[in-house]
C-alpha cells in the first residue's frame, strides 16, 4: 500500500574536512508498532479523502482536479487514496542537497541522519552581558560562521531574523547572502514574498560564476510553510513552492500543527493530521512536476495545555517527532522533524536534558534531517552561538550512538584476551587499542573530563565559559573563502547588501 524505506545500509557520504562527514543511518528506534503505523496512515488517507483541504489557489486547484481530486459542496478539496498513492510512487525517496562546494554535498533520505539549525528567532543571548536583545544581520552571519566550524552540524537553515532590516526584499536577499557567505554547507532560507525567489537565485548564479549555475548546484533550500493547520493550504506558501520548483530550488515544506490547538490533542491524532497535511503538500508538488525533489517536514509541536504555550522540550515532543520520522520513512518520503527545542532560556541543565533526549530519539528513529535543534533556546525564540558549539558537542555523542556497536571476529578476539591476561594484564599497550582509539571513540571538544582537582587547578571553567572562548576563536579566524572576492563584488554591485565587507 505504501512504500517502506529500503533496508538500512552502513555509512554514507563523501569524506571531507569534517569528521562528521561519516554519516550514520538511524531507524532502530520504532516508537510505533506496525499496526500503529497502519492505523495512523489509514486515518491520514481518510482525512484527505473525506475532510480534505481548504485554500488551494486556483492554478494548483485546477491541476489537482485534473489529477483526480474532488471538490465538496463547501469548496474543500478531497484527495482519493489512489491519487496520493500514485504521487507517492513517483516521489523520490532520496534528494540530493548540494553544498556550495562538492565536499559539503548531502544525500537526504533513507534514514541517514543530518542535524541542522532552523527557526526564526527574534532575539539572541548576548554572552558578554547575559542579556537578550534583538537579532541583527551580523548575528545571523556570526551564527552561520560558527555552524561552518561545527563538525557535527551538517546544514544551516536561517536561525534568526535580521530585525535591523525592515524592507522585505532587503531582508530576504541579505539573509540569503549572509548564510551563503558564512558557510559552504547546504543552507536554507524562508521568503517574505514569492517574487523574491528569482532575484535571489540570480544572486546565487553570480556567486557560483555563471547563469543557471544554481540549477546545477542548488545549495540553498526553500523553506516553505505550505499549510496552516488544521488542514488549510497557505496560499502564499503554494506560490513560493511553485516559484522555487521553477527555479530549481529544493523545497522543504512543513506541517507544524500544535497538539491541542491546531491539531488534535492526542499524539496519534496529531500525527495523522500532520501526515495528511504533508501528503496534501505532496499532491501539490506532484501537480507542479511529477517526481520533483522535495523534503517533507512533519513537526508535531506540543502545547503546554495549562497555558496553551508551545513546549518544545517535553517528552511528548521527543516521542512524537521520533514517530513522525518513522511515518515519513514508512511512506518513503525524505523526512525532517523538529528536536532540541528546549524551553530553557539558558544553556543550563534543563536545556541539556531537553535537547539531549529529543535529538537522540529523533536521530535513532532515522530522521533524515533534524531542524530547530542546535543553538536555539527559549522555545526557539532565542539563538546563541555559544549554545550552538555546546550542542555540536552533544550531537557528536548522539551521532556516535547511532553508529552502534560493531560485532565481528575482530571485536571479539579470544587470542587477544589470552595474551593480555597471561602477560601485561591490561589492554593499554595493545595495537588494537591504539588503532581504535579514534575510529571507535568520540571525544568532546568542550565537555570536561578532568578530575575535580585538575579542573579546579585549571580555573574551574564551566562549559559556558569554554563555549564563549570557542566562539571567540571561531570568529577571530579568517572568514571562509568559498565565495570569491570577485563574485562578492559583483553581488554587492547588483543587490542592496547591508552586511559589512
Amino acid at each position: 500500500m505504501t512504500r517502506r524505506a529500503k533496508k538500512r545500509q552502513g555509512r554514507t557520504g563523501t569524506p571531507g574536512p569534517d569528521i562528521a562527514r561519516e554519516f550514520h543511518v538511524g531507524g532502530d528506534l520504532r516508537p510505533l508498532s506496525d499496526s500503529d503505523i497502519t492505523r495512523i496512515v489509514a486515518h491520514a488517507f481518510d482525512i484527505l479523502g473525506t475532510v480534505g483541504m481548504a485554500g488551494l489557489p486556483d492554478g494548483a486547484m485546477r491541476r489537482a482536479l485534473a489529477a483526480g481530486a474532488t471538490r465538496r459542496a463547501d469548496g474543500r478539496l478531497c484527495f482519493p487514496k489512489d491519487m496520493i498513492l500514485r504521487a507517492l510512487a513517483r516521489a523520490p525517496g532520496h534528494v540530493a542537497l548540494p553544498g556550495f562546494t562538492p565536499d559539503r554535498d548531502l544525500r537526504v533520505g533513507g534514514g541517514t541522519v543530518h542535524i541542522g539549525t532552523g527557526g526564526a528567532a527574534v532575539q539572541v543571548l548576548d554572552a558578554a552581558t547575559s542579556t537578550y536583545r534583538d537579532s541583527y544581520l551580523n548575528d545571523l552571519y556570526d551564527l552561520m560562521r560558527v555552524l561552518e566550524a561545527s563538525p557535527n552540524i551538517h546544514y544551516g537553515l536561517r536561525p534568526v531574523i535580521a530585525r535591523d532590516l525592515s524592507d522585505p526584499f532587503e531582508l530576504d536577499v541579505n539573509s540569503a547572502f549572509a548564510c551563503m557567505k558564512a558557510t559552504s554547507k547546504p543552507i536554507g532560507i524562508s521568503f517574505c514574498e514569492a517574487d523574491h525567489i528569482d532575484p535571489i537565485v540570480q544572486m546565487f548564479d553570480t556567486a557560483l560564476g555563471h547563469p543557471d549555475a544554481f540549477r546545477e548546484r542548488p545549495f540553498c533550500m526553500a523553506v516553505i510553510v505550505h499549510v496552516v493547520p488544521p488542514l488549510t493550504y497557505a496560499a502564499e506558501g503554494i506560490q513560493m513552492l511553485e516559484k522555487a520548483a521553477a527555479a530549481g530550488m529544493v523545497p522543504q515544506i512543513c506541517s507544524a500543527g500544535q497538539a491541542g490547538a491546531t491539531s488534535p490533542v492526542t499524539l496519534a491524532g496529531a500525527l495523522a493530521q500532520g501526515l495528511a497535511e504533508c501528503l496534501a503538500g505532496l499532491a501539490v508538488v506532484d501537480g507542479i512536476q511529477q517526481g520533483a525533489p522535495c523534503i517533507y517536514a512533519l513537526m508535531p509541536f506540543i502545547s503546554d495545555l495549562r497555558t496553551g504555550a508551545m513546549s518544545g522540550g517535553g517528552g511528548e515532543a521527543a516521542i512524537a517527532n521520533a514517530a513522525a520520522a518513522q511515518l515519513l520513512a514508512h511512506v518513503g518520503l525524505p523526512s525532517t522533524v523538529s528536536a532540541g527545542m528546549t524551553d530553557s532560556k539558558l544553556a543550563d541543565a534543563q536545556a541539556g536534558y531537553e535537547k539531549g533526549y529529543t535529538v537522540a530519539l529523533a536521530a535513532h528513529a532515522g530522521a533524515d534531517m533534524i531542524n530547530l535543534s542546535v543553538g536555539m533556546l527559549g522555545s526557539i525564540m532565542v539563538a546563541s552561538p555559544e549554545a550552538m558549539v555546546i550542542d555540536d558537542d552533544m550531537c557528536g555523542a548522539i551521532l556516535r550512538s547511532i553508529r552502534g556497536i560493531e560485532v565481528s571476529e575482530a571485536t571479539l578476539d579470544l587470542t587477544a584476551v589470552e595474551r593480555v591476561v597471561t602477560q601485561d594484564g591490561h589492554y593499554l599497550g595493545e595495537a588494537e587499542t591504539l588503532n581504535r582509539m579514534k575510529t571507535d571513540y568520540t571525544y568532546p571538544a568542550l565537555a570536561d573530563r578532568q578530575s575535580v582537582d585538575d579542573w579546579l587547578e585549571a580555573g574551574a571553567q564551566s562549559i559556558w565559559d569554554r563555549a564563549q572562548s570557542r566562539v571567540a576563536e571561531i570568529l577571530a579566524e579568517p572568514p571562509p573563502t568559498h565565495l570569491s572576492a570577485e563574485a562578492e563584488a559583483r553581488i554587492r554591485a547588483q543587490f542592496p547588501i547591508r552586511l559589512e565587507p
